[in-house]
């Protein structure tokens, strides 16, 4: 680890602490837990590739009253997608015992502990019963020569009106954006507009699944297009 931290010395300290102190879940593709490593180890596109290390993580779709959903650009300082703009909150969950047990291998624990973490909502405003897991993808995305994502990610809803008080070690900007709003920020990014960029994951999110949850979202009949059975494997 030594080494590894030297050669990682402009590595923001709170990044490097996480990096190196948070264990991920392994799993295989059918979502299977077969070992744990650190999140260091998990995000070397060099491991992804030469021991095929994928892990597990969530993706939170938080909607308000209004039916916006809130987006989140991550800090300057996170190690994989810098100042990318992206869903509400992405993480992992942890290899540890209150986000290992079996009912819950959909991080909704996990979530409302980031979601606490990266943008101040405490637990009781994103109680576990009111997630709705809609679905979940395998992807493999590169963020730059070193670091990248390769993840079986759930993907997780919640409609709730919130107080946020985002940590500046994790996010840099938040908003909410109705479905205009966030087609031009899409087209923003296309258009490499005002340097905007969005995640890997939340693009794909975008462009197999998210107008139609929407829909469903707003019509509160979500249930229906729930399908945690199959694992979209997406390409970016």
């Amino acid at each position: 680890m030594a080494a590894a931290a030297g050669d990682d010395a402009g590595m923001d300290a709170v990044q490097r602490r996480l990096m190196f102190e948070d264990e991920c879940i392994l799993v295989d593709e059918q979502d299977n837990v077969v070992g744990h490593e650190s999140k260091y180890n998990c995000h070397l596109m060099e491991k992804i590739e030469s021991e095929n290390l994928l892990h597990r993580a969530f993706s939170v779709f938080l909607f308000n009253s209004k039916y916006e959903l809130l987006l989140q650009q991550r800090s300057a300082t996170k190690v994989t997608f810098p100042l990318v703009w992206t869903n509400t909150c992405c993480s992992h969950p942890l290899y540890r015992e209150s986000e290992l047990i079996q009912e819950n291998y959909l991080g909704i624990n996990a979530a409302q502990r980031k979601l606490l973490d990266e943008l101040g909502i405490p637990a009781e405003d994103a109680p576990v019963d009111e997630f709705t897991p809609v679905g979940r993808m395998l992807y493999k995305a590169p963020s730059d020569g070193k670091w990248g994502e390769h993840e079986l990610d759930s993907i997780l809803i919640i409609v709730r009106d919130v107080k946020l008080q985002p940590n500046p070690d994790e996010v840099a900007d938040v908003k909410y954006v109705n479905r205009e709003q966030l087609k031009e920020l899409i087209q923003k990014a296309d258009a490499g507009e005002d340097g905007v960029k969005l995640s890997p994951w939340f693009r794909l999110i975008v462009d197999n699944f998210l107008m139609r949850w929407w829909d469903h979202v707003e019509k509160g009949t979500l249930s229906e297009v729930v399908d945690m059975e199959t694992i979209h494997k997406l390409k970016e």
